[in-house]
């Protein structure tokens, strides 16, 4: 594991659609904006991140 990276582990969810749609359209977005290709499982890391911190837990 490279110094720095954080360990990933494979998962599955159920989304619906609408959420899924919704994701794609949101990593596309961010790769525009940031010139770096963004996956929607990133996309889900950063909401994730963010409705914990909101909750106080800083993961």
């Amino acid at each position: 594991m490279t110094e720095g990276r954080e360990r990933l582990v494979k998962t599955s969810v159920y989304l619906e659609e609408e959420i899924l749609d919704a994701l794609k359209e949101l990593a596309e977005e961010y790769s525009r904006e940031t010139g770096r290709t963004w996956s929607t499982g990133a996309v889900i890391r950063v909401a994730l991140s963010e409705f914990f911190s909101r909750r106080g837990r800083i993961l």
